[in-house]
């Protein structure tokens, strides 16, 4: 029988210079999950596509991509990254099982993505909640920044022009709450 690999580690903090970490403020947005509860909502809404045989969470496969992407990652690959710091992150998935889950969530369509965002909502409503009068919509309203971002991305299209910055990428507009 194979061991089921699930959440993220539990790191203990320390000074002192020994034990260092390359991505130091992945620790803090893993420790965020599991407080939120994130962690355990995503892996149960993603508990339908979990093969019985499946050694890696499903939940925790999407949250190693948000964490990539949160690091600057570009493409499911860019998980390799967090296969540095096991002692931080865990085990993570190999490249062919992360684009697996993403094909499995992508054939799901509609109801894959319902599931997440409803363990999104959830979780968001439970910490605001805790947050009661310090929460973003406890005056009635929420404000939304919207803001243009400047994305870099290599391009080695032919006749590929530069954006204004003199960089290759896109510009989306970007919500923060």
């Amino acid at each position: 029988m194979k061991k089921r690999i699930g959440s993220y580690p539990r790191v203990r903090i320390e000074g002192g210079g020994r034990a260092v970490v390359s991505q130091a403020g992945g620790v803090l947005l893993v420790e965020t999950a599991r407080k939120t509860g994130l962690d355990q909502a995503i892996s149960a809404a993603l508990a339908p596509w979990r093969k019985a045989r499946a050694v890696h969470d499903p939940g925790k496969i999407l949250l190693d991509v948000a964490l990539a992407v949160a690091f600057g990652g570009d493409c499911l690959a860019d998980v390799g990254m967090l296969r540095s710091e096991p002692a931080v992150f865990g085990p993570v998935a190999s490249d062919p099982t992360v684009s697996r889950l993403i094909d499995a969530l992508a054939s799901g369509g509609p109801k894959a993505l319902a599931a997440i965002r409803t363990a999104r909502a959830h979780v968001r409503e439970h910490v605001w909640n805790l947050a009661g009068q310090a929460a973003p919509d406890a005056g009635g309203q929420v404000i939304v920044d919207i803001d243009g971002v400047l994305v870099l991305a290599h391009s080695e299209k032919q006749d590929a022009a530069a954006t204004w910055k003199k960089t290759f990428g896109h510009h989306p507009l970007m919500a923060f709450v």
